[in-house]
């Protein structure tokens, strides 16, 4: 089995720093955000100006990866699409729009998100849900359209505090967005809770575009590092294999301190998979 690391992972360093560091940990995957210390406009939940993304820029980086033998599995835009404020929110579509085109420009199949959520007060509102939740689709519907444009997939990954909080849930959300390019970037963490491991699979395998690796305890609001929560990794694997077996499993949330135990924690549960 193959193993990948999220670029935030190793924040604040160079690409070439990034890349040697992925190659000493021995990831052979990644999911690309644009925060290195020489070039830094990524903003979670949010917008930074753009203007140093350059498409030199971003085809440089991308090939020192490809160069290697790093694949590039996505770029990991996780703005928003739950931006109350409308001037905000164009603004979240500008930094969209430009990494769906430095995917596109790089040959690269996905540009992933989240939902989004207003600071302070994440998680689904009773007395507001429809109306929120129609303001998201619409923006997601949008977001897609604006992908297809350029031949990207967005690969938008559910969570329990966001307004896809299980996998039905998530499944009926793609079917009411009618997008053939709608597909999922699987955090089994951010979906335990109200899916096992089982649901996941029966309602999400058709749709997903690659994993991210992380764990939580059911009743955490934070995720933790694989083997550290509920999720049961061997059968989740084995779901895997089965259904999804040539889909990028990348981690997260592991830093440059334990990310080779944590990789090396996965493949000791990849053994025990029949």
């Amino acid at each position: 089995m193959e193993v990948g690391l999220v670029t935030r992972s190793l924040a604040n360093h160079t690409p070439e720093e990034t890349v040697d560091l992925l190659k000493k940990f021995g990831f052979t995957s990644t999911e690309i955000s644009f925060a290195f210390s020489n070039l830094y406009v990524y903003q979670y939940n949010g917008y930074k100006p753009m203007d140093a993304l350059t498409d030199e820029a971003a085809k440089d980086i991308i090939k020192l990866f490809r160069d290697n033998s790093i694949d590039v599995v996505a770029i990991g835009a996780f703005s928003s699409l739950f931006e109350p404020d409308k001037e905000k929110q164009e603004n979240n579509f500008k930094a969209y729009e430009r990494y769906i085109q430095v995917a596109a420009n790089n040959g690269i199949e996905y540009v992933a998100t989240e939902s989004g959520f207003v600071p302070g007060k994440r998680g689904i509102d009773f007395f507001t849900f429809e109306a929120d939740f129609a303001y998201f689709k619409s923006n997601m519907i949008r977001l897609l359209d604006i992908a297809k444009h350029y031949g990207v997939s967005i690969a938008y990954e559910p969570c329990i505090f966001d307004f896809a909080p299980s996998a039905k849930r998530t499944r009926d959300l793609i079917w009411q967005c009618e997008r053939d390019n709608f597909k999922i970037l699987l955090d089994p963490a951010n979906l335990i809770a109200n899916s096992d491991e089982e649901d996941i699979f029966k309602y999400l395998k058709d749709y997903i575009a690659y994993f991210h690796g992380k764990d939580r305890k059911v009743n955490d609001a934070k995720g933790r590092n694989v083997g550290e929560g509920d999720i049961d990794w061997v059968k989740f694997l084995s779901l895997r294999k089965k259904h999804t077996p040539d889909a990028a499993f990348i981690l997260e949330y592991c830093n440059k301190t334990n990310c080779e135990m944590v990789k090396e924690r996965v493949l000791e549960y990849a053994k025990q998979v029949v």
